[in-house]
């Protein structure tokens, strides 16, 4: 070797990253564009949490005010305050309500919308939005685990039962607007009787809330199988019965407070049975009608009004429903642990139709896809015909 001769280092070849990344994927949270829908889908530490695991969280300036939470709380997790246009722009848009078709437009062609179903809202121009952009369009409240449970579904019906009492006990107190009393009495006075309809995870969390103040509960199911469940699971102060006509009728005609579930053939109240209740009597409806189960009444959607306000206007006796929405902060934290599981089955999938196609669970919550409506409520409320997302997937 020649002692002149300089030494020169060799190039090492450049180390290539082992993992994949995911920060293609992006997450669009634009704000609520429906006055009954306070909810948000994800806490700052949740955006947070997921811009670590590498997406990139687009967050909609102010979108998060309905939940207190201002727009450097999300940017100090790492997420991006930008227009709705850009939030709409991202591969994967949550937006609980349905969107409107002017902001469908604005989607990315093939992208992934999460909402709820919601189909009492939904409209033609938005469906047929949906599909002339091709949106993979997912009800979050249909999607099953790999043990046949509905963690999105579940959580928000445990909040909205327990949110209906909470509402129900705070309006029976009002001196003003209210009849002045406590939901549970005190020793010497009869607690006030709470009748609930069906035997689900809302009937469930919205008894143990009412038992819990020490009101009298009754629970009224045509399931017996799930009604024996839930009297075992609640104890011996919740009283369950079948919906024998004779006795829901005295049930309804004694209640202070009345919340109807989701249950299998659910009862609907003329004005007659309506006219036998109690004045001053509070009534929820939790199911996914709309307040349709008691037509003759005026529907209060707690989203978008004040229980307070709309109880002094209606007279004391409307059917209140959205009471999930009257605690957006903790929905939204409790949506927010759901979001990470089911993120994380995307990230296990790589990326968003892969997931579709390997997630069971995930294809039964599908409602349009590949410009097709894979849903038939959804195919009815667009006019057209409802197809099977297996034989679209096979082609995609």
């Amino acid at each position: 070797m020649n002692s002149s001769s300089e030494y020169t280092p060799a190039t090492l070849p450049k180390q290539q990253a082992t993992g994949r990344t995911h920060r293609h994927i992006t997450i669009g949270l634009p704000a609520s564009n429906s006055a009954d829908e306070r909810r948000f889908p994800l806490t700052p530490e949740a955006a947070g949490m997921l811009v670590e695991r590498g997406f990139g969280i687009k967050v909609e300036a102010g979108a998060a005010a309905p939940i207190h939470y201002a727009d450097n709380s999300y940017s100090r997790e790492g997420a991006e305050i930008c227009s709705r246009r850009e939030a709409l722009g991202c591969d994967i848009v949550i937006h609980l309500a349905p969107l409107s078709p002017e902001d469908i437009r604005h989607m990315r062609r093939g992208a992934m919308l999460l909402s709820l179903l919601s189909v009492c809202r939904q409209t033609k121009p938005s469906v047929k939005a949906l599909l002339e952009r091709h949106i993979m369009a997912i009800a979050i409240d249909l999607i099953e685990d790999s043990r046949g449970n509905t963690p999105f579904a579940d959580i928000l019906s445990e909040i909205d039962g327990l949110a209906a009492i909470a509402t129900a006990s705070a309006l029976l107190a009002d001196s003003v607007h209210g009849k002045g009393i406590l939901l549970g009495g005190v020793a010497g006075v009869i607690p006030c009787e709470t009748t609930i309809l069906g035997s689900g995870i809302a009937a469930r969390a919205a008894a143990r809330a009412a038992a819990g103040a020490g009101a009298t509960v009754r629970l009224f199911d045509n399931d017996v199988y799930r009604l024996r469940e839930a009297t075992r699971d609640l104890g011996p102060w919740a009283v369950g019965s079948a919906l024998h006509p004779r006795v829901l009728r005295n049930a309804l005609r004694t209640a202070d407070i009345i919340v109807a579930t989701q249950m299998s053939d659910a009862p609907v109240f003329d004005t007659e049975a309506v006219s036998d209740m109690k004045k001053g009597v509070i009534i929820f409806d939790l199911t996914d009608n709309c307040g349709k189960i008691f037509p003759s009444l005026p529907s209060v959607d707690l989203g978008a009004a004040s229980a307070t306000a709309s109880a002094h206007t209606s007279g004391g006796r409307c059917c209140y429903t959205g009471s999930g929405s009257a605690v957006p902060r903790t929905a939204a934290m409790a949506l927010s642990n759901t979001f990470i599981t089911f993120f994380n089955d995307i990230t296990g999938c790589e990326g968003a139709l892969n997931a579709l196609r390997l997630l069971p669970g995930m294809q039964k919550a599908a409602y349009t896809f590949m410009g097709k409506a894979v849903n038939p409520a959804i195919a009815a409320v667009a006019g057209t015909r409802s197809g099977d997302i297996n034989i679209y997937l096979t082609l995609s």
